[in-house]
């Protein structure tokens, strides 16, 4: 009778597991509902696609775009115009520092701690479009352990059976019990691809509705009052707010933030 300890390892395994994830998705999930109604801003996109470093990436292109910002193929940031037209970018400007030029690493590593980008991530919890702090990790991170508590009863059931002195007859009940475990744990795994796929850092299954919503290609709408123009730049943008880096056309803008740790005699000279 040594499987029904086995049996017992089983369910403990699925059931905190299966445990576990539920809660993970019950406040992902349990956010106040948001109807088509809202409209993200680019700024709001980007975090929910990417977090603070998304938003970083998305001020960083926008003013390189403007020229009010020079990003260099070396991986450095200069300041062109020191106007920022909104907070985060005023918060750009700042990470960059009074002489005017920063490696652009450092200014993404620093968005999460900013009051502006925190700010922006409060208001979109808020507003039920993005994940809370404490459960950005913890439904991706229950479905790992849901797989891993499918394989485990599966180990544990074949050990069940391959245990020498159960009689012939008993193996199939053996068989039976185990795959309710079983059946318990890819139930889950079902449930959670349905209800909270795909299984975002950021934003909730709101928001993630909403950005699956987006423009995303020149031509697209914008709003009623964007000339040609800026309703082209506005649907590049919202490509990167979105795909993030490698939606950037420009190949200069792609090498400067493909740099890692650039090193000092790779600053540009200034003037």
């Amino acid at each position: 009778m040594f499987w029904v300890l086995l049996l017992l390892l089983a369910w403990a395994a699925a059931g905190a597991a299966c445990t576990s994830l539920c809660l993970a998705a019950a406040r992902t999930t349990g956010a106040a509902d948001v109807t088509g109604t809202h409209d993200l801003t680019l700024y709001e996109a980007a975090f929910l696609s990417g977090g603070p470093a998304r938003v970083a990436d998305l001020t960083l292109v926008s003013m390189a775009r403007q020229r009010r910002l020079l990003l260099a193929h070396t991986g450095w940031a200069t300041v062109v115009d020191p106007r920022g037209r909104d907070e985060i970018e005023r918060w750009v400007i700042g990470a960059i520092g009074p002489e005017g030029q920063s490696p652009i690493a450092p200014i993404r590593a620093a968005a999460a701690a900013t009051d502006a980008v925190r700010g922006l991530a409060d208001r979109l919890v808020r507003a039920g479009l993005a994940v809370p702090a404490g459960a950005r990790t913890s439904v991706a991170a229950g479905v790992q352990r849901v797989r891993a508590a499918a394989v485990a009863v599966v180990v544990l059931g074949v050990t069940a059976l391959l245990l020498p002195g159960e009689p012939g007859l008993a193996r199939p009940l053996i068989a039976f019990w185990f795959a309710l475990p079983l059946t318990l744990s890819l139930s889950c795994l079902i449930l959670a691809r349905i209800e909270a796929h795909p299984y975002s850092r950021w934003a909730s299954p709101a928001g993630q509705r909403l950005l699956a919503a987006l423009p995303r290609h020149p031509g697209g709408s914008t709003g009623s009052g964007d000339s040609p123009g800026h309703a082209e730049d506005r649907a590049y943008l919202t490509s990167v707010a979105v795909h993030g880096i490698r939606a950037v056309g420009e190949p200069d803008l792609r090498a400067a933030f493909a740099r890692r740790g650039p090193s000092w005699s790779d600053r540009p000279a200034l003037g």
